[in-house]
């Protein structure tokens, strides 16, 4: 269970390392944007995010 933990958060950082790495001022952009946003935005993309994770890993299980 460890190990795949642990495969799961490298993979993780490697998918997010791809943007800031292939496109660094669309990242930073997007950072910018990101910032400005209020919490209740921020909450909605992050709860859309986990939903969608979760949809995957059911699909693809």
């Amino acid at each position: 269970m460890t190990s795949t933990l642990l495969l799961a958060f490298a993979l993780m950082l490697v998918l997010e390392g791809i943007m800031p790495f292939l496109a660094p001022k669309a990242w930073r952009e997007t950072f910018v944007r990101l910032t400005q946003m209020s919490d209740g935005q921020i909450r909605f993309i992050g709860l859309t995010s986990m939903l969608i994770g979760l949809v995957m890993l059911n699909v693809f299980q």
